[in-house]
């Protein structure tokens, strides 16, 4: 005991002045403005957690900077919006986006083919991007008319904005199914195989001779595509059955379904973005930098062009939207039986969404990831390939796989972040860079590289700003003046960044990191 206390004596002292300023700041307000500032804190805590946490998991294992994992957080939550207010368009653009995807599949193919003798020397460098190329040309072109539902941003009557509005008060109606036109769907289908196709094997190509040998071809090479493509043309055979389906739907499973969906594409771009654009550069740090930093611009530019540049906000769901006979409820018993959307505690009114089910859905990730990592033989086998790639490898495990996991486990958790932010704080274009400035703050303050660290960060960080929001409402007496200092919203960003410096000068490794 005595060795650990010297050795984090510091740290100790700290989280004790920490600990004490907020048990300060608490007996300033009264108990019911305390527990509702507390429970908004880890409202905003858990959701900076969920971005933090995957930025660390990839910094500390891979070593990768990620600055585009805040335009990958919103990207989460505009996905989950698309699928829950208009499931027409998510399930319009399924075969698309399966057949597109299905070239992608063939990996070990296209890491056999790129090795043989026919695309070395120049070839190797011309054909690449040439395929990438033709490939764009044959996409663009075959999407430009295939027909998808889709609002009209530039409309306000057909924009996302109203149709959040009408969705909120339950008049969720969609438009008739678009119908092919200037194209036949078997020339659409072969133009989306083709672009697929030439696209996963031009940008295999620029990675030829950097990802090791497959030893040799066998059925499960093939089985991704073969089960991409028949789920391509399952959801086109079954598209308006489908659309009725989910439409017709209870909003708790439609959420439900909106939140796996939207944790399920950022699964898929993370995978997709180490395999096709990181892996070439992890020996360039700079490179990633500039290439995650470029992502992020044209993802944003892409929300934009999509869902148009207003904030909107996404409809709760039923379970947590009741307002009629009940509510606001008095205990969880009457929450659970009329559904409301807020409670009476302490005589103090909380909304169950932002302050118990997102905490909880935070604390659930903290545990389940914390066990994944410490308690499973996929954390050993991640923990030892950071240590030692080469001798993990030695065993028959397969690394490049193990880190593409690790990465695309970190958009998951931004996305599905994301996604829980929409009907708590609304969707706009710079959500994720706010989030992002807040989860890097937080992991500055809790350690670079910890997980826990991530969460005592976020946790902090969530605090320190609604701690400041409710003073700036309340204020704040000034001993022995007749003074009531009341702190302006510009205060509420640079307290959190005042309290990242403090630390920082103190244990330059943050509460919870280790030292290099």
């Amino acid at each position: 005991m005595s060795i650990f206390l010297r050795k984090n004596f510091t740290r100790l002292i700290v989280l004790a002045v920490l600990a004490a300023l907020f048990v300060a700041a608490a007996g300033g307000m009264e108990s019911s403005d305390f527990v509702i500032t507390l429970l908004r804190g880890l409202s905003v805590g858990s959701l900076t957690f969920l971005v933090a946490s995957g930025f660390s998991l990839i910094f500390g294992l891979l070593d990768v900077l990620n600055l585009a994992h805040g335009t990958l957080f919103m990207i989460g939550a505009y996905i989950g919006w698309t699928v829950y207010v208009r499931p027409d368009t998510f399930v319009d653009l399924l075969t698309p986006l399966f057949l597109i995807f299905s070239g992608f599949m063939l990996g070990d193919v296209w890491a056999v083919i790129g090795t043989r003798g026919l695309f070395a020397g120049g070839m190797k460098r011309i054909l690449p991007w040439a395929g990438m190329l033709v490939s764009a040309l044959i996409l663009v072109g075959v999407l430009r008319s295939y027909p998808v539902s889709i609002w009209n941003p530039e409309d306000y009557a057909q924009s996302p904005v109203s149709i959040s509005y009408l969705a909120g008060l339950g008049q969720n109606l969609l438009p008739p199914p678009a119908a092919f036109e200037s194209i036949s769907p078997l020339l659409a289908f072969a133009g989306l195989l083709l672009g697929s196709l030439l696209l996963a094997f031009s940008l295999a190509l620029f990675a030829a001779g950097k990802q090791g040998l497959v030893s040799r071809l066998n059925w499960c090479s093939f089985a991704g595509f073969g089960a991409f493509l028949l789920a391509g043309i399952l959801f086109f055979v079954f598209n308006d059955a489908l659309t009725n389906f989910l439409a017709s739907l209870n909003t708790n499973w439609l959420f439900l379904i909106a939140v796996s969906v939207a944790v399920a594409t950022g699964v898929g771009l993370g995978a997709l973005m180490e395999t096709t654009l990181i892996r070439p550069l992890y020996i360039r740090p700079i490179y990633q930098l500039m290439l995650t930093l470029g992502l992020s611009a044209i993802g944003i530019e892409m929300v934009r062009a999509i869902w148009g540049r207003p904030e909107f906000t996404m409809p709760r769901p039923a379970f947590f939207a009741g307002t009629g006979e009940g509510c606001p409820a008095t205990s969880l018993a009457d929450w659970w039986q009329y559904h409301c959307s807020t409670m009476i505690l302490l005589d103090g009114r909380i909304r169950i969404y932002n302050e118990i089910f997102v905490p909880i859905i935070g604390l659930t990730v903290l545990i389940g990831v914390w066990i994944l990592l410490q308690r499973s033989r996929l954390g050993m086998v991640i923990r030892a390939g950071v240590q030692d790639r080469e001798m993990v490898e030695a065993l028959g495990i397969n690394v490049r796989r193990v880190f593409t996991l690790v990465f695309a486990l970190g958009v998951g958790l931004a996305a599905l972040g994301g996604v829980l932010a929409a009907p708590s704080i609304g969707l706009s274009n710079m959500m994720g860079e706010s989030f992002l400035l807040n989860a890097l703050i937080a992991l500055a303050i809790g350690g670079l590289t910890s997980y826990p660290g991530a969460a005592l960060g976020s946790l902090l960080v969530g605090l320190l700003q609604q701690f400041i929001i409710k003073y700036g409402q309340i204020g704040i007496p000034i001993p022995f003046a007749d003074i009531i200092f009341k702190p302006t919203p510009p205060i509420v960003p640079a307290s959190t960044i005042l309290l990242m410096v403090v630390v920082l000068l103190i244990l330059p490794n943050g509460l919870l990191g280790k030292k290099e």
